[in-house]
This record gives C-alpha cells, structure tokens and sequence, in this order.
C-alpha cells in the first residue's frame, strides 16, 4: 500500500473514530503539515467546523465551546510556534477541567533538530497541564495500525472527560505528500466493529467514613456551606437539600449556579460584602465549612479561612488539594453531588439561629447594595445586566474587577441565568474568544469584560466576520487596570502607578465597532444603559456598548458601599451575641 493510501485510512480511520465517541465541534487553525487533519475532518462532513487563525484565540474559542456542550472539542494546527500558542488556553482547560483535545502536525522524525522550518520540539510541550500526551505513530494501513488509531482517539475522548475533565495532547507526525485521496474506498472503515473502552461509574464515599463524619459534627452548632464554580448539573439541588436538612447557609458563589434560586432562605449572596472588615470576619466564629466546587471568587472567604481555624470538609471528584487556605482540611474524594446527597442522610442538627443571623445579615447588605446612585458605576452596570437580561441567558464574565463586581451585585434572582467565567488560572487572556464559543451555539451571550483584556483579546473578533455569532459585550472602560486601583499599588504618591498599573490606552472604540461592522454606543448614565442593553437583545450580532467610568470615583462608591454594610453588620452581630 503506497504512502497515500496509507494516510488516508489511517487519518481516516482516527476522525472516524472521534465522531463515534461523541466529538461534534472541530477548531482549525490553518496550516500546511496539519492538512490530513484538516481536510478530512472537513471531507467527514457530520463535524461543526470552526476556522480560527490565530492559534491563541481558537484554543480559548474551544474552551468556550466545550464549556457550553460539556463534550471534548478538538483543536487541529500545524507544526511549530502554532502549536505553543494554544498553550494559555491548555493552561486554563486544565485549572477549569475543560475537556481539549488538541492534536499538532509534526515534521517527521527524519526533519526534527536538524533546522527544518517550523520544526519545533513538539514532544510533551504543554507538560503536566494535559492528562495525557501520546506521540502518534507514522501513518500505516494495516488492520492493527487502524485499530491503534481508533484505539487513540477514542481513548484521547474518553480521557479528557472522565474521571476529571481536562485537555489531552496527541502530536502527529506527517510526511509530504500531505493531501490524502477521498477517493479510496473503504476509507473511514464503515464495517469495523467500534469498542469503547472506558466506563465510568459516579463515587461516592464509603459508610465507615460517612460514620466519622456523623460523629465530628454531632457536636458542633454553627457551620457554613460554601459552593464555589463548578460544572455538574446536579450539584446545586444537592447543596440546597443538604443545606435545607442541615439548616445552614450557603455562600453561593456567583459560578455556583445558586443565584438564580431567590426563594431558597439558606442561600448567602452577600457574604463577600458581609466579610470584607476584618471586625466581622473576627466575631463570625464558624465550628466548620462544608465545600464543594472550586475556591470561590471572594478573597474575604479566603482570609475568613485563613485567619481562623475552622475545620474544613471539601469535597472534590479527585485527589487535587485544592485548598488555598494553606489549613488542613479533610477531604472527600467522590462525585459531588452524589456526596452532599449521601451528607444529608446523616442525623446532625445545628443551631438554627445561626442560620437566622445569616440571613438578617445577607438582607441587611443586599438593601444597601440595591440602593439607587446618580451615578453609571461599575458596580450598577452589573446591576444593568441583571435587570434587562432575558431569562435563560448566559453571561460570561471577565476577570481582574468585572467578575469580582458580578460576586458583589449580582444578587439572588428568579431569573434564569448562567455565569461563565475563565477561573482556572483567572488570566485576562482570551476572555472575548471563550465568549464567543460559548454563543457557537446560535444564541446570545451578554460578555461582561474591562477595556484591558478587550484590548489584550481583540483578535478574537475575526471570528465574528465568519459566523453568525450573537454577542452583547458591555465594555467597562475605566481607562486602564481599574482593580489595581483598589490595591497597595495605588498608594497616593507613587510615582510609577499610571505607566505600570493604571495603563490607559485611550483607544477610540467605536472604530474598534466600525472595523468589524458592530453595533455601538458609548454612556456614561443609567437610562441610556438600560435602552442600550434592551436594544442588543432585540437584534443579531455583536452590539459594543461602552460603559464609562472613573476610576477614583469608582473605588470612593465601592468603599463607601462596603462601610455602610459594615456598620450594619457590626449592629446585627452585637444584637446577636449568643448566636456568633
């Protein structure tokens, strides 16, 4: 069998293969060594094909996508600097448990270090951020060859989804020609009987260890439920029904998936606003926390955690110590929600006082939260959002403030939305293209994101020229780093701060809008907001909507906010001496 044919069936064979275990989104970036790949993933015609040509924006473009499928995506590029682009988003799939499946063409090995072109060290390049790397062997046609190329990548699906999700890597070597012969018959194997050869059962954990549990909380009275980002679909009924039987609050992180459960009276919104003084972290004397999902948003939990010591139960899918605290903990390795179900069989009672004190303490933040201000802050935009929003939408969130904004004023809601955020390495990189994938499925996305990592993600707007993309983006442009603003950086005096850390650009960004063919308005005040938003959810598209702030003005109206809630909350604890 000649060189061709060779490659046809084996490339054949493998695309094949990945559509049978459940691969539907493809995301090429153009090349020539990547072009078997390419083409007969195209030639296959059952996959969503998706063209990006910067590498950086397709890897964050397929995390987007598989956040919004729960299924593996496949990243396809050619050979050398290509493939180290892809690296930010396999950094972050890996932190967040995004399921990637990238494959790299290669140079032969007859080409590498010996100064070919765009011929790199390709072997292991992402390190321990993938769960698996396997160098491909050079394509043959035999029946085992064959049957190795299915048995990879039905292998390179599986892994990537279970136990924990996360990317994988397989480099594939080709020589020239390239251009494989869809011509061949026989070439996608259509009589070859397909085995999958991983199973997954959910865990949960054993009844010795449910019975020592049972008898280190028998004791205690006061207990938190924390509920940090997580992607499991049953999770957060699970948590509500242990919080319900325990009769203990929950702090919801805003990628909890808990929000929009306004009538659930164990659910705490606010406490990242009830925990920011140091005096009431220091009379909240929590007996232990109970955690599911990843570390929350909140920097205020975190100090709560480490400048007490609370015992703590965290629960995860794996051994991954996830426990920024630095404390001890215990923890119990099983499918999560499988876990706080089996939590709520226990007989435990605790102080329902506690639980009441919460919640005078959560209303007494979300009145002043809520309170109406002459001003378009960053803060009311997200209140904005939140109004005018159609139920049943998504919003993916920036990180540096915008995220940290939607912990604080994004309150509990009838309203139906999910919050996406990129929390796993929590960079700036890449926010507009996981936005963008996470709309690949034909409805709006409203993305929440700073004027920094706009600019640092532009490129992600090509994709938009090329498909019918729906997107609201709400531009906060505080010309420059704005969280920077609220740190020790910012001190009054520093020399440096504007050309270090504020940063500002002073970039125009209606020709940003005129460049792709967007949709766009600039406000800088509360009813103009609101029209603007209702407008972007009544058409296709992109609509740019700028929302313009100052950054003194915007720490002042954050911190004023945060005194007024402390001295609430420092009244409620003392009328509740007995109870903290």
């Amino acid at each position: 069998m000649n060189h061709v044919e060779s490659l046809t069936k084996y490339v054949g064979h493998f695309v094949d293969q990945l559509y049978k275990s459940g691969v539907r989104d493809i995301v090429i970036s153009p090349g020539s060594r990547s072009t078997p790949l390419s083409l007969t993933f195209a030639e296959y015609n059952q996959f969503n094909i998706w063209v990006d040509i910067d590498e950086r924006s397709a890897g964050f473009f397929a995390t987007g996508i598989a956040k919004e499928t729960k299924k593996a995506v496949v990243l396809v590029c050619s050979s050398g600097t290509a493939a180290a682009n892809y690296y930010p988003a396999i950094i972050e799939a890996s932190y967040s448990r995004i399921p990637l499946i990238v494959l790299t063409a290669d140079r032969p090995h007859e080409l590498r270090d010996v100064g070919a072109p765009q011929a790199i060290d390709q072997i292991k390049i992402y390190g321990n951020y993938v769960k698996w790397f396997h160098e491909m062997a050079m394509p043959e046609a035999t029946p085992n060859m064959l049957q190795y190329a299915r048995n990879h990548a039905d292998r390179a699906v599986h892994t990537s989804l279970y136990q924990v999700k996360g990317p994988v890597h397989l480099n594939f070597p080709f020589r020239e020609p390239l251009i494989p012969d869809f011509n061949l018959d026989g070439m996608w194997g259509e009589d070859v009987v397909i085995t999958h050869h991983f199973k997954f059962e959910k865990t949960q954990v054993s009844m010795p260890l449910l019975a020592d549990i049972q008898q280190q909380l028998q004791d205690k009275k006061r207990g938190i439920i924390i509920c940090g980002p997580h992607d499991y679909h049953d999770l957060a009924a699970a948590v509500l029904d242990l919080a319900d039987k325990w009769q203990l609050p929950v702090f919801a992180d805003p990628l909890s998936s808990l929000r929009h459960l306004k009538g659930e009276n164990v659910v705490v919104e606010s406490y990242d606003s009830l925990l920011k003084s140091k005096k009431v972290r220091e009379l909240v004397h929590a007996d232990f926390i109970v955690r599911f999902g990843a570390m929350p948003v909140s920097k205020p939990v975190l100090q709560l955690l480490q400048e007490n010591n609370i015992e703590q139960y965290i629960i995860d899918e794996d051994v991954t110590f996830r426990n920024p605290s630095i404390k001890s903990a215990h923890y119990l390795y099983g499918n999560p929600a499988d876990v706080a179900n089996q939590l709520a069989t226990l007989s435990l009672s605790f102080d329902r006082e506690w639980l009441l004190m919460w919640q005078k303490l959560n209303d007494s933040a979300r009145n002043v939260l809520i309170q109406e201000q002459h001003i378009l802050t960053e803060g009311l935009a997200v209140r904005g959002i939140q109004t005018v929003i159609p139920d049943e939408s998504t919003l993916f969130v920036g990180n540096s403030m915008p995220i940290r904004d939607v912990d604080t004023f994004w309150l509990a809601t009838d309203k139906k939305v999910s919050i996406q955020a990129n929390r796993g390495a929590n960079g700036i990189d890449g926010i507009i293209s996981t936005a963008l994938g996470m709309a690949s499925n034909g409805k709006r996305v409203t993305l929440l994101i700073g004027d920094i990592s706009f600019l640092h993600s532009m490129n992600g707007l090509l994709l938009t020229k090329n498909y019918p993309l729906h997107l609201t983006v709400v531009l906060i442009n505080n010309q420059g780093g704005g969280i920077f603003s609220f740190l020790p950086q910012a001190k009054e005096g520093s020399a440096h701060y504007e050309m270090l850390f504020g940063t500002p650009q002073s970039l125009a960004f209606e020709k940003v809008a005129a460049l792709y063919d967007f949709d766009f308005n600039s406000v800088d005040e509360w009813p103009a907001y609101l029209n603007a938003l209702e407008a972007s959810y009544q058409q296709k598209g992109v609509s740019l909507i700028e929302v313009k702030t100052n950054r003194n003005e915007n720490v002042t109206w954050h911190r004023t906010k945060w005194q007024e809630i402390e001295k609430h909350t420092m009244a409620i604890l003392e009328e509740n001496r007995d109870v903290r």
